[in-house]
């Protein structure tokens, strides 16, 4: 055993014994809110907290405020010294004396402003209240100057929600956190004191809905019982302004409510979805709504009745609607008879039905049009349904990303969509525009992520998956910020302020995204991952029950060349974005070589603009993608000095991993795709490490998440 690793051992044998000790406060539980004490150069001068309302939002706000200054700051304020003033016009006599422009902040907005020797967070909610908290504490613990302050912000997305795949019986689906944070069999009796950690983990970063359980629901999460348990986490989350949602099973009507049919047009279904929710609002008053997945992967829905998404996702709004609730229905489909191209088939099913939902629905678009990949072309949907509220959804747990333990900071993602121009309304319309609903004028707008949070002590199942939660809220307030900046506060936050750590670190989660395209999919190949469970590559898996469920459906390898051809020439999938993107994507000049084998299928000896043939364009991509992991582990090495050791170690380890599984993707995807190039490898390249039966042979049936 290495000394890193028995003092760990020792440190957390402590910690079991003593509690909650500093030692066992740095397994990454406390993510970007550790609030430890500043360098002395960064910190401010101690603050006078002014009393207050006493709401309850409020209450957790003051309370917020005094123990993130008391970790950071310390001492004992002068008596005339620098004082900080919260609350709202309506609430405060100090604030409305003020008449502070408070019109901009919106409803859930705020005002932070010095006047005088006073900073004011002043806001129209006493939720506002609590994130201008978190913004001001976020200024401090980043060491930025808090002496002359004039912030206003307002979230630019009205829906801001985390999607829970968690299941009734405890696990995740697609969660690499150990199992559900929810102990639905203690639920509501017992409300365990973490629920309360996670709802201020999520103000902190403006999040404000949660969906509690898998969209490939249960109907038993709408019985009564599990309404009981879902009201009791609505209770603990409501004063962190956050509102808990249901996945609604379709055919709910059939296993709970007795009847023979979950047709959406039959008055007794409707009937049986309007009592459901009058019974949901009369024990959460405050029930955001159903998310709904429908006629996909096997899912019940209304096409199998012969309806449309239309006439099912307006049967349940109508039911949410008089309480204020929203439905979100994906419009991630498959239709049963398999397809030319699997990538149309949203656009397909829904872009016929623009105008036609109802104004509390929400089509909730996944970022592009295959499934989470590593690297995606926009959905073609954003920008086509000007007269429907469109959502967003993105991926927070790394499903095709290397489970929990690849460090792949996903903001470069997520920026990369929401900048990406669809050209809908002429140049500069951005999927971010269509999302914030700016674009169309659409006032019910949605950024949702699937969830990586578990119960691991670290919530995310590693340290830096921690930041793909925080960038996501970050982004979800404003689409269009930089995420570059967002991952610098989150390292300052959640490990230290000194720039000889923070400039290498984000560095290193900038390019992460990068390295893992290059040594999973580059060059715009996708869905090459294991069948099933998605660990790991496996280019070569073919049959079952679909052929696009399968690798080879989608690289199309041959003797020929690679690629799937969506140009006019094949599926012709280009043709469903505006003209000036289906020709950009069409054309071999003007396509962006990170998208080539996307759109085009081309011979092996394609010549790249690098010169390279595309077979060695490919290897070179994979390989340079393995260099760039064994880059991060000699940069995190050299950051030991800045980071405690147990989680120091643990990032370490994962980046062994993360590495040994890099050359495992490199080199299976080689030696699958040379048997069809034929070609031998560049100059200096090493031949994979194993045969490929070899690789075709390993067998993962009880991967994580799965």
């Amino acid at each position: 055993m290495s000394f890193v690793r028995g003092f760990c051992l020792a440190a957390g044998l402590i910690s079991a014994t003593l509690g909650a000790s500093a030692a066992q406060a740095e397994d990454g539980y406390d993510l970007w809110l550790r609030y430890r004490p500043l360098p002395a150069a960064l910190r401010p001068e101690p603050r006078t907290i002014a009393p207050g309302a006493d709401t309850p939002t409020l209450k957790i706000a003051r309370a917020e405020l005094q123990r993130g200054l008391d970790g950071l700051v310390g001492g004992a304020p002068a008596t005339d010294g620098p004082s900080i003033l919260l609350g709202t016009p309506a609430g405060s006599p100090a604030v409305a004396a003020l008449n502070l422009p408070l019109k901009g902040a919106g409803e859930e907005g705020y005002l932070i402003r010095t006047v005088g020797k006073t900073t004011v967070i002043a806001a129209n909610s006493d939720i506002g209240v609590l994130y201008g908290v978190f913004h001001y504490l976020r200024l401090v613990q980043t060491g930025q100057g808090v002496d002359k302050l004039d912030i206003l912000s307002a979230p630019k997305v009205s829906h801001r929600l985390l999607n829970h795949w968690d299941n009734l019986d405890g696990s995740v689906e697609r969660g690499y956190a150990g199992a559900s944070l929810w102990d639905w069999w203690k639920l509501p009796d017992y409300k365990d004191p973490r629920y309360i950690d996670y709802a201020r983990a999520n103000a902190s970063i403006g999040i404000n809905g949660a969906v509690l359980n898998n969209v490939n629901a249960k109907a038993d999460s709408l019985t009564a019982p599990y309404i009981a348990k879902a009201a009791a986490l609505a209770e603990v989350f409501r004063p962190y302004g956050i509102k808990v949602y249901l996945s609604a099973r379709f055919s709910a009507p059939i296993e709970i409510g007795g009847l023979k049919t979950a047709d959406p047009l039959d008055p007794a279904v409707r009937a049986f979805w309007k009592t459901k929710a009058d019974e949901i609002y009369k024990a959460i008053p405050d029930f955001g709504g159903f998310l709904v997945k429908a006629n996909s992967e096997g899912q019940p829905g209304p096409q199998d009745y012969g309806r449309t998404h239309v006439d099912g996702a307006n049967m349940l709004a109508d039911a949410v609607g008089p309480h204020g609730g929203i439905v979100m229905w994906r419009a991630f489909v498959y239709s049963h008879e398999q397809p030319d191209d699997r990538a149309k088939q949203g656009y397909s099913e829904f872009k016929p039905f623009d105008g036609q939902f109802r104004d509390n629905v929400i089509v909730q678009v996944k970022n592009g049009a295959i499934d989470f990949q590593p690297r995606e072309p926009f959905h073609p949907l954003f920008g086509a349904m000007p007269k429907t509220n469109l959502g967003m959804e993105f991926q927070i747990t790394k499903e095709y990303l290397g489970f929990a333990t690849h460090l792949v900071y996903l903001g470069p993602l997520y920026e990369e969509t929401l900048k990406s121009d669809t050209w809908a309304k002429g140049q500069g319309s951005t999927v971010a525009k269509v999302v914030d609903g700016s674009l169309d004028g659409r006032r019910q707008t949605l950024m949702a992520g699937v969830s990586n949070i578990g119960r691991d002590r670290n919530w995310s199942g590693s340290q830096f998956d921690q930041a793909n939660w925080y960038v996501f809220g970050r982004l979800a307030w404003d689409p269009e910020a930089s995420t570059k900046d967002i991952a610098a506060d989150w390292a300052k936050m959640t490990f230290s302020t000194d720039p000889r750590f923070v400039a290498p670190t984000v560095a290193m989660m900038m390019g992460s995204r990068e390295a893992a395209v290059d040594y999973m999919t580059p060059l715009g190949l996708h869905h090459q991952m294991g069948r099933s469970h998605h660990y790991g590559p496996g280019p070569w898996v073919s049959g079952g029950p679909r052929a696009d469920w399968t690798s080879v459906y989608y690289a199309k390898a041959g003797k020929d060349g690679i690629g799937f051809d969506r140009t006019a020439t094949g599926s012709n999938a280009v043709a469903q974005y505006a003209p000036v993107i289906a020709q950009r994507f069409s054309d071999l000049k003007t396509v962006d070589e990170k998208d080539l084998l996307w759109f085009h299928h081309l011979p092996w000896t394609y010549r790249l603009k690098s010169g390279q043939t595309l077979w060695d364009g490919l290897v070179t991509h994979y390989s340079r993608g393995v260099s760039y992991v064994d880059g991060m582990g000699r940069t995190w090495a050299g950051l030991a000095p800045y980071v405690d050791p147990e989680r120091h170690a643990q990032v370490a380890d994962f980046l062994a991993i993360q590495r040994n599984e890099a050359e495992w993707w490199r080199d299976a995807s080689i030696a699958y795709f040379q048997t069809f190039s034929g070609l031998p490898l560049p100059a200096g390249e090493a031949p994979p490490a194993h045969t490929l039966d070899y690789y075709e042979k390993l067998s993962f049936p009880y991967a994580p998440g799965n």
